[in-house]
């Protein structure tokens, strides 16, 4: 029988593997999943000519820990902050002030760590006199959006779609170059399901020129979870994998590429892209990397 630790005091009743344990604990430390340096956070953003958030400023930029972070994520970060810069967008980034939003410490059951992040994020967001946050997770997005305010916040949140959508209808973001691919997209749960977003991320990737939009099965509301979430800080086996499920459903409609606008989703995708051998056959890109 594989052994199991108790969860400690805080995170409820009953027991969590060892993976998820050390995720909480980094939370808790340090304020992120990865166990990173906060004074680290911001370099993601280095040489990319991004400024410090002040009251001035259009918008936050709040990337999320794993976007922050992760070095096969980081690309999703630059590319927003590119079209941000090619679309004149005035926008700043808090770097080491800024705290995971908390979703997966709830998620996870540590109400009391989810209260003391949400908190202190709120009164650094206030203090800053931020108004409107423009968040890639969209666990971030549903956390901000309708967690915060029972909490005390009262500042906008808009997923990247939502805002490059008003930047295209109002002519700030204009697509010039075609992309001659079979893109098919995959609606993430916490953006799809729970927040009912499905037409933004598809309009956006039907206004650009050349490209051929594609649905799968078990698309919009009905759509197969990618697997992350919580499973993401935890090994699921070869087989039991929806992610593999996903592509191969991509490949079957003949995509060229598999899009989304979740990291947790990218890194499954990629995964599978390898474990399948499907690097030939099919690419995994985020919505505003294809923009």
């Amino acid at each position: 029988m594989r052994a199991v630790r108790r969860i400690p005091v805080g995170f409820g009743v009953g027991y969590v593997p060892d993976s998820l344990r050390l995720t909480m604990e980094n939370i808790s430390a340090v304020g992120n999943p990865m166990g990173e340096a906060a004074e680290r956070r911001a370099d993601w953003a280095k040489d990319l000519g991004v400024e410090r958030f002040s009251p001035d400023k259009e918008l936050l930029y709040f990337s999320c820990c794993v976007s922050a972070y992760d070095p096969k994520v980081k690309r999703m970060s630059h590319s927003l902050a590119n079209i941000f810069k090619k679309a004149e967008v005035d926008f700043g980034i808090l770097g080491s002030e800024e705290l995971c939003c908390g979703e997966s410490v709830r998620k996870a059951g540590n109400e009391e760590l989810f209260e003391k992040l949400a908190r202190s994020n709120i009164v650094t967001f206030r203090g800053k006199g931020m108004k409107t946050v423009v968040v890639s997770f969209p666990h971030c997005y549903h956390t901000f959006k309708n967690e915060y305010p029972k909490l005390g916040s009262n500042f906008e949140t808009l997923h990247y779609t939502q805002y490059l959508r008003q930047l295209l209808e109002e002519g700030r973001l204009k697509f010039r170059k075609e992309i001659k691919k079979k893109v098919a997209y995959h609606d993430p749960c916490y953006l799809g399901r729970h927040n009912n977003i499905y037409d933004t991320p598809r309009q956006l990737l039907q206004s650009i020129l050349g490209l051929d939009f594609l649905e799968m099965p078990d698309s919009r509301e009905n759509s197969l979870c990618c697997g992350g979430g919580g499973r993401i800080w935890q090994e699921t086996k070869k087989g039991e994998r929806f992610s593999d499920i996903r592509l191969e459903q991509a490949i079957d409609v003949g995509a060229e590429v598999l899009a989304t606008a979740y990291p947790y989703c990218i890194l499954n995708f990629d995964d599978s892209v390898l474990t399948m051998d499907k690097a030939d056959v099919i690419e995994i890109k985020d919505v505003k990397e294809i923009i």
